[in-house]
C-alpha cells in the first residue's frame, strides 16, 4: 500500500473531547493560575498534541505537514505585525502619535474620556475596515491620554478594542466582514444590514457602558495639562504635516490596497516628512525601526509612554502566534475539531440551537486555534447546508460567523488579535478583556436574537 494510500486513523468525539480539555487545562492552568506567558504553555500544548499524533498513527511527514498547514493562514498576519512595530516607531519619530495626543488632551474632558474613544474608535475602524490599524495609531494615542489622566489602562484598551471591532465588523472595507459574507455567498451591503439586528443595539448599550465608567472619574487639573501638553511641544513636532501618514493609510484602505503595502507606505511616508523637518542619521533612524523610538522630553511619564514601536517590540508576539497556528494545524489535521463540529450537529434541530451551535463553534476555534479568519471559514463551511436545510436566509449564518467569530478573537489571549493588542497597547489581557464590552456582547446577543426570531416565526403561524 502506497504511502498516500495508508488508513488514517479515525479520531471520535468523545477523545476529541479529552484531548481539547487537557489542551484547555493546559492553557489555563499555567496562563491564568500560574501567571505565565502564553508562549510557554502553548508550545508545551504543541509538542503534546504531537507526540498524541504519533501515538495515534500520524508519522512525522504528516505532523510537521500540519504544522506548516496551520502557520500558512498566518504569514501576512505575521508580517503585518513586523510592518505595524515599524509604523508606530516611525509615527511616533515624525510626530503623528504625540500630536494626536496634544490635541486629544485641549478637546477631551475625562468624564467623557471613555464614550470619546469608543466613539472615535468605531468611526475610524468603519473608514479603514480595519481593527489593527484602528489599535496602532488612535489606540496608541489614547493609551498615551489614558495613562497621563491617570485612567485604567484596562478600561481604556477596552474601549478601544470595542470600538475598533464594531468599526471592522460593520465595514464594507474589513476583511472578516468580506469573507463571512463570502463564505455565505451573499452580498456585502445585505450581510451589513443584518448586523443591524445585534451590532447597533449592543453598541448603543456599550456607550451607556463607556458613559457611565466615565463619570466615576475626576477631572485632572488645567495645569497638569497645561504641562503635559508643554512636555509633548517640547519632545515633538506638533503639526498638521505630521497627520498627512493617517490620511494617506484611510485613502489606502478606502482604495483597497492591500495591508502590508499600506504599512509599508504610511511608514515610509512618515519617515520622508519626518527627515525633511529633521534630519537624523540613517544608523539612527535604522535603530528606532529595528527597536523602536526612544523618548527624550524631560518627562519619565511621557518618556515610557512614546517610547514604543520596532521590529524587535513584535519578536515575542510573533513567536506566540507561531505556536498558536501550529496547535490549530494540529488540532484540524488529527480531524479533532471536525469531529468536534460533527458532534455538535447531532443536537441541531432547531434555527434558534442552528445559531447557538454555529456561534460556540465560532468561539470554540478561536480558543483552540487563535485565527480570526479560520473562526469564520470552518463553523461556516459547515454549517451552511444546515441553515439552508431550515430555509433560514443565510445572513443569520454570516451575522454569527461575524459576532462570534471575528469580534470575539479579540479576547483570547494567545490569539492573533488578542496578541497584537498586547503588543501595540502593552496591556495585559486580564486588564483589558473585561472591560471589552463589544466583543463580549455581541456574541450572547447574536445567539438571542436567533432565538427571538425563532420564537417570532413559529407565532406568526
Amino acid at each position: 500500500m502506497r504511502k498516500s494510500e495508508r488508513h488514517k486513523p479515525n479520531v471520535g468525539v468523545l477523545e476529541s473531547i479529552i484531548v481539547v480539555i487537557i489542551i484547555l487545562i493546559i492553557l489555563g492552568y499555567l496562563i491564568i493560575f500560574s501567571g505565565q506567558s502564553p508562549q510557554v504553555p502553548l508550545l508545551i500544548s504543541v509538542v503534546s498534541l504531537m507526540l498524541y499524533g504519533i501515538i495515534r498513527g500520524f508519522n512525522w511527514d504528516e505532523v510537521v505537514g500540519a504544522i506548516e498547514e496551520g502557520i500558512k493562514p498566518g504569514v501576512i498576519p505575521l508580517m503585518i505585525f513586523l510592518l505595524i512595530g515599524v509604523l508606530i516607531a516611525t509615527w511616533i519619530y515624525l510626530g503623528t502619535i504625540p500630536t494626536i495626543m496634544y490635541f486629544g488632551f485641549k478637546i477631551i474632558s475625562v468624564k467623557y474620556f471613555l464614550p470619546t474613544v469608543f466613539i472615535v474608535c468605531s468611526l475610524v475602524g468603519i473608514t479603514c475596515g480595519s481593527s489593527f490599524t484602528t489599535v496602532s495609531t488612535m489606540g496608541i494615542a489614547f493609551i498615551g491620554i489614558g495613562s497621563a489622566l491617570k485612567i485604567n489602562p484596562g478600561i481604556t484598551a477596552g474601549a478601544i478594542i470595542s470600538g475598533a471591532y464594531f468599526g471592522a465588523n460593520v465595514s464594507p472595507l474589513s476583511g472578516t466582514t468580506n469573507l463571512a459574507a463570502g463564505v455565505g455567498e451573499i452580498d456585502i451591503y445585505e450581510h451589513i444590514k443584518s448586523l443591524i439586528w445585534t451590532d447597533l443595539p449592543v453598541w448603543g448599550v456599550v456607550l451607556i457602558g463607556y458613559t457611565l465608567l466615565g463619570f466615576g472619574h475626576k477631572d485632572v487639573s488645567l495645569e497638569k495639562i497645561t504641562i503635559m501638553t508643554q512636555q509633548l511641544q517640547n519632545g515633538f513636532w506638533i503639526s498638521f504635516w505630521t497627520v498627512l501618514p493617517i490620511i494617506l493609510l484611510l485613502v489606502l484602505a478606502w482604495l483597497k490596497v492591500p495591508a502590508v503595502p499600506s504599512l509599508a507606505f504610511g511608514s515610509f511616508f512618515a519617515v520622508i516628512i519626518g527627515w525633511l523637518h529633521r534630519p537624523i542619521k540613517l544608523n539612527t533612524l535604522a535603530k528606532y525601526i529595528m527597536n523602536g523610538y526612544v523618548a527624550k522630553t524631560g518627562s519619565k511619564t511621557m518618556n515610557v509612554l512614546l517610547s514604543k514601536g520596532g521590529i524587535d517590540s513584535m519578536l515575542s508576539s510573533l513567536a506566540l502566534i507561531i505556536f498558536a497556528l501550529s496547535l490549530g494545524g494540529l488540532l484540524i489535521k488529527f480531524h479533532i475539531i471536525g469531529s468536534l463540529i460533527d458532534g455538535l450537529g447531532q443536537f441541531i434541530n432547531t434555527a434558534g440551537k442552528l445559531v447557538l451551535m454555529t456561534a460556540i463553534t465560532c468561539v470554540g476555534v478561536n480558543f483552540l486555534v487563535g485565527e480570526q479568519y479560520l473562526s469564520v471559514i470552518l463553523p461556516g463551511e459547515s454549517f451552511k447546508d444546515s441553515f439552508d436545510k431550515m430555509n433560514l436566509p443565510r445572513t443569520r449564518l454570516t451575522r454569527t460567523l461575524n459576532d462570534a467569530g471575528a469580534a470575539v478573537n479579540s479576547i483570547i489571549p494567545w490569539s492573533v488579535s488578542g496578541v497584537f493588542i498586547q503588543g501595540a497597547l502593552q496591556v495585559s489581557p486580564i486588564q483589558y478583556i473585561p472591560y471589552s464590552f463589544f466583543p463580549l456582547l455581541v456574541p450572547f446577543f447574536t445567539v438571542f436574537v436567533g432565538f427571538i426570531l425563532e420564537h417570532k416565526k413559529r407565532t406568526l403561524k
